[in-house]
């Protein structure tokens, strides 16, 4: 599988990692939409949202709850944020692997797209 992010997940692909857990890592974007952008991934392949099995779906939670311990480490916390998860190329998903966008630092527009 030739995957960039199951590279950052398995060390071979050079990233700053901002959260490094057992199931879950957050790293910097490399093309920032917003001040704050980090990308939060499972270290598991899930090509998108779409694929993940209803049994796993406790990796969204710890997904989500990642993103929510970084907004308060970083202080974005009560300004508020966004989170992101794009599914296949018509939601705008490049990347074929799961992960959420957290995005801060500017006022946010809706509707988004």
């Amino acid at each position: 599988m030739d995957c960039v992010f199951c590279g950052i997940a398995n060390g071979t692909v050079p990233a700053r990692l901002l959260h490094e857990g057992e199931r879950v890592l957050a790293f910097a974007d490399l093309n920032p939409q917003a001040p704050t952008h980090i990308l939060i991934i499972p270290r598991a392949h899930y090509a998108s949202i779409q694929d993940v099995p209803a049994a796993e779906f406790g990796i969204i939670g710890e997904l989500t709850a990642v993103a929510q311990d970084l907004a308060r480490a970083r202080g974005i916390w009560p300004a508020g944020y966004r989170l992101v998860v794009n599914a296949g190329p018509d939601g705008g998903q490049t990347v074929g692997h799961l992960h959420v966008h957290l995005l801060a630092g500017r006022q946010m527009t809706w509707p988004p797209g």
